[in-house]
């Protein structure tokens, strides 16, 4: 069974305004040193922090670790009168950020510039174990095809500026301003990847390879592929129906899933951004446009035997079936802030957060 690594980003917001806010230096080092299991980490901006599990097997030990790590950040943040919210991107903004002290991340706000500051932005990064570099390529080829059907099912960024933004996910609209994102061509092999990627860091567009923002890519330290597709996601079961899904189709040896060409899932990533699970795209191996819900049902069944082997298949089928009926996180915020205001969301951001998610 392949080993999986799990990274989740939070925002810290003003726990009145829910507007991002960066907590001291000295709570920051505490929030990064409480874990017993995983890390927790500094992230691009002063209000952001990333979570990242140890290599795992089994959903068990990911659901413990995700809650753990959750707790750990969401105590500290409360302590600095700040809420620790696991959304793609905050409700509101004062439109003023801080870069967090790195020499890397100096340099990427130096070639973005005018970006960073609009940059708040969460997202929930997969790794899949793939020990042969060759074939890394090939799978990260057949994950291509399907990254529409994965950001529609975890749109998680419904508002920007206070308002409803019209999207599932505002942050994937976000991230299509930086040089490298969105979907990678499709490669012929490890050379051919690397030169793409040389190309790149001669144009100037990124400083490094680790700076690449496709939405899946090879991972530069560690032998895994990381889909970076999603949002952050309200809930860890929400992290882990993304990673349950992530693994089963590295794991599903289907070339056919190859065929798609870049603009195509471009503009089903755009679709999918903009309507969520309501979103027309196209469907690997046909070029057939079909609903999302149409396309989610052929992935089922084409890597049933995967999920199968994971012992993942009912708990995929459960969390699908949620989807049907809650909605994904873009939905049951536009509920919450419907129902009760800034008050609605501070509580759903909570929840996923705090003891209530164990």
């Amino acid at each position: 069974m392949a080993r999986f690594g799990i990274e989740e980003e939070f925002i810290l917001l003003e726990g009145e305004s829910l507007v991002p806010t960066a907590i001291s230096a000295d709570a920051r080092r505490r929030m990064e040193t409480s874990p017993a299991a995983g890390r927790v980490m500094p992230e691009y901006l002063t209000c952001q922090v990333e979570c990242a599990t140890d290599p795992l097997r089994t959903r068990a030990e990911a659901l413990a670790q995700l809650r753990g790590l959750r707790r750990a950040i969401a105590r500290h943040a409360a302590a600095s009168g700040a809420v620790a919210a696991s959304t793609g991107t905050p409700f509101a903004t004062t439109g003023t950020v801080e870069v967090s002290a790195s020499p890397h991340y100096d340099e990427v706000a130096a070639l973005l510039n005018h970006i960073t500051r609009g940059h708040e932005v969460n997202g929930l990064h997969v790794h899949v174990e793939v020990p042969d570099e060759a074939e890394r390529v090939h799978v990260l080829n057949r994950i291509r095809g399907w990254l529409p059907l994965l950001l529609a099912l975890s749109g998680n960024s419904p508002f920007a500026d206070g308002l409803d933004s019209g999207y599932d996910s505002w942050r994937s609209i976000l991230i299509r301003r930086l040089p490298s994102s969105w979907c990678p061509p499709h490669f012929r092999g490890i050379d051919d990847y690397r030169a793409h990627i040389d190309q790149l860091v001669a144009l100037g567009a990124i400083g490094e390879p680790a700076s690449l923002s496709w939405a899946v890519r090879i991972s530069e330290r560690f032998p895994t592929v990381e889909v970076r597709v999603f949002d952050a996601q309200l809930d860890p079961e929400d992290s882990l129906l993304a990673t349950a899904l992530v693994r089963a189709i590295a794991l599903t040896d289907d070339a056919s899933w190859s065929s798609l060409e870049i603009d195509g899932i471009d503009a089903s990533l755009w679709t999918a951004a903009r309507h969520g699970m309501s979103a027309r795209i196209l469907q690997p191996a046909s070029d057939e446009v079909v609903e999302a819900w149409t396309a989610a049902s052929r992935l089922l069944d084409a890597i049933r035997p995967a999920l199968d082997e994971s012992d993942d298949r009912a708990f995929v089928e459960e969390r699908m079936a949620r989807i049907r009926s809650d909605g994904t996180g873009a939905a049951r915020q536009r509920r919450a802030f419907a129902r009760a205001g800034l008050e609605g969301l501070r509580e759903l951001y909570r929840r996923g957060t705090s003891e209530a998610s164990a």
